[in-house]
């Protein structure tokens, strides 16, 4: 199966291609370039991979959070090809894009929004519990679900460190002044478009297009005209 898949989410816009369980083409240029160079970066990863658009299987997009306007975009130009191509769609979102590839439980996977603004998930196996806003009210929500854990693990002599995966400094440091011991990670597969097109492969795609949807984590930031 041949899948392309793009993400605008997590501060950069990328585009890969999979085919299998390999990537054999991928792109990623930082920055707000999607709305100039998205559809370029799409097109010149098909060319690395040698593939037309008739060869592609289904497509992949990371649905947020994350960065408003290039989620938006990216979400825009991945409907627009599944519809001009015929292909199914898939939409992951940024938490598992951080995730894919890694085996880390418990995790906090963090996704950076606009300043001082992020959206967190924390997972123990199943169960998950996620929180979007201010650093400090984020943190405040789940930071009672990530010290009972490493008190169950204390307990029962495991260790109580939490394995944090796509936090800036400021988040790890915020972690620390609650008393919780981080151990900080890379995500496994870059750029995200990647660990899409790799995770679109195995997943279901939308019954619709009208079902992929971006999750920006919360409204983004707008200025009250004056009257």
């Amino acid at each position: 199966m041949n899948v392309l898949a793009v993400d605008g989410a997590l501060g950069a816009f990328s585009a890969a291609i999979a085919c299998g369980d390999r990537i054999v083409a991928s792109r990623c240029e930082p920055g707000n370039i999607a709305l100039e160079r998205g559809l370029a970066l799409v097109e010149a990863v098909c060319c690395d991979a040698r593939l037309q658009p008739s060869e592609i299987d289904r497509l992949g997009v990371g649905t947020g959070p994350g960065g408003f306007t290039g989620l938006r975009i990216a979400i825009t130009y991945a409907k627009s090809l599944a519809a001009a191509w015929s292909r199914p769609l898939v939409s992951i979102s940024s938490f598992d894009l951080l995730e894919f590839g890694s085996n880390y439980d418990p995790v906090l996977a963090v996704v950076v929004g606009r300043p001082g603004v992020i959206s967190a998930r924390y997972r123990h196996g199943r169960r998950s519990e996620r929180a979007s806003g201010r650093i400090d009210e984020v943190l405040d929500r789940l930071s009672p679900f990530v010290l009972r854990q490493a008190q169950d693990d204390k307990a029962q002599g495991d260790t109580n460190q939490l394995s944090v995966i796509g936090a800036p400094k400021d988040v790890l440091h915020a972690l620390a002044e609650r008393g919780i011991i981080v151990h900080p990670i890379d995500p496994v597969v870059t750029p995200a478009a990647a660990a899409a097109a790799l995770a679109a492969a195995s997943r279901a795609p939308a019954k619709s297009l009208h079902e992929v949807r971006a999750d920006y984590g919360e409204l983004p930031a707008v200025t009250m005209p004056k009257r």
